[in-house]
C-alpha cells in the first residue's frame, strides 16, 4: 500500500477579472494530497514506490539541488513506507550547512543519507559507470531520477484529471522535468488544451514529453519563467502575496507562482476563448517557500507571506 492519501478539492477563484474577462478559473489542489509529499510529487512517486516495494528493494536513491521539493517528499514518504532513501545533492559546499537549509534538513530528520557532490560531477548523474559507483559505495537500490520524471511517474501524474475534469477547456501547469505534463496530456480529452508554464528558460521539455505521449493538444509557454529557474523578483512576490490575500490560496515562488501570474496575464490579453474554462493544477512545491526568504533576505528583497 502507498502512503494515504486525502481528497483533492477544485477551488473556484472569483476575481472581477473573470467576469471582465468572461472566463472562469478554477484550481485543482493537488498540495493538499499528503502534509509532506504532495501534488505532483505524490502523483510521481506513487508508482515508483510501488514498484520498489514489488521488485524487493529497501533503498531507493534519488538526485536534486538544495531546495528541491523532490527530496523533500521522497524522504518523507521512504520514511512513511519504511523505506531507506538516499540523496545526492548537487553542491559539495552544502555539506556543513544542512542545519542551516530547511529542506535538507527536513530530508535528514525523515532519515535521507545525504551525499553531497559537485556541480560538475553532478552532470553524470544519468551515466552508467556513475550510477555503477554509487552502487558499490551503497549497494543495491532503486533508482528514481532527478525530479522523478520516468514512465512511472507519467503514469501517477494521469490520474491528476478525473472524470468530472472533463468540463474545462483548458488544463494549466507549471513544467519542470516534463513529467507532469506528460500525464496531464495523457489524459486529457480531445477538446481539452493543455497549457504547460516553465519554470525554466526555453522549451526544451518537449522532447521529454514526446516519449511518453503522441498527443498533440498542448502548448509550452517560457514567458513567465522571470529570468530562469528559480529566478523571482518584487513583481512575482507581490503577485504571490496579493494571491493569497484575495483567494486564500497559498502559491510557490519556483512552480505555481509563475504559473498562475501567467494565466492571470494571459486572461488580461484576451488569449483564452471567450466562456471557457481554466482549471490550473496546483502541484505543491510550499515547503520550498522557507528556504527561498532566507535568499530573500540576502536580496533585502519582500518575503513570501506563509
Amino acid at each position: 500500500m502507498f502512503i494515504e492519501e486525502k481528497s483533492v478539492l477544485n477551488k473556484n477563484i472569483s476575481l472581477d477579472v473573470f467576469v471582465k474577462c468572461n472566463v472562469s478559473l478554477t484550481i485543482k489542489r493537488e498540495d493538499l494530497l499528503h502534509p509532506e509529499v504532495s501534488g505532483n510529487k505524490f502523483r510521481k512517486l506513487k508508482y515508483n514506490l510501488f514498484e520498489a516495494k514489488k521488485l524487493g528493494f529497501d533503498k531507493v536513491l534519488t538526485f536534486g539541488g538544495a531546495y528541491s521539493n523532490h527530496i523533500a517528499a521522497t524522504a518523507a514518504a521512504g520514511k512513511e513506507l519504511g523505506i531507506n532513501t538516499i540523496g545526492i545533492i548537487r553542491g559539495e559546499e552544502l555539506f556543513d550547512k544542512i542545519g542551516k537549509n530547511p529542506t535538507l534538513s527536513f530530508a535528514k530528520k525523515c532519515g535521507m543519507r545525504l551525499y553531497f557532490i559537485s556541480r560538475k560531477n553532478y552532470r553524470n548523474k544519468a551515466e552508467t559507470d556513475f550510477i555503477d559507483k554509487l552502487k558499490e559505495k551503497y549497494g543495491s537500490f532503486f533508482l528514481v531520477p532527478e525530479g522523478g520524471t520516468n514512465k512511472l511517474a507519467v503514469k501517477g501524474c494521469t490520474e491528476i484529471l478525473t472524470k468530472n475534469d472533463v468540463i474545462y477547456d483548458y488544463i494549466c501547469t507549471a513544467v519542470g522535468t516534463g513529467g507532469t505534463i506528460s500525464g496531464l496530456i495523457e489524459a486529457s480529452k480531445l477538446h481539452q488544451t493543455i497549457l504547460g508554464f516553465s519554470a525554466l528558460k526555453g522549451t526544451f521539455q518537449k522532447s521529454e514529453i514526446e516519449k511518453y505521449t503522441s498527443k498533440k493538444n498542448y502548448h509550452l509557454i517560457d514567458e513567465y519563467c522571470f529570468g530562469g529557474y528559480a529566478k523571482i523578483d518584487f513583481k512575482l512576490i507581490r503577485f504571490i502575496n496579493e494571491f493569497k490575500e484575495e483567494t486564500g490560496v497559498q502559491l510557490d515562488p519556483v512552480y505555481t507562482g509563475k504559473m498562475l501570474y501567467g494565466i492571470m496575464d494571459l486572461i488580461e490579453k484576451k488569449y483564452f476563448k471567450d466562456n471557457s474554462s481554466i482549471l490550473a493544477i496546483h502541484t505543491g512545491g510550499l515547503q520550498g517557500i522557507s528556504g527561498m526568504n532566507q535568499l530573500l533576505r540576502k536580496k533585502n528583497l519582500p518575503q513570501i507571506k506563509l
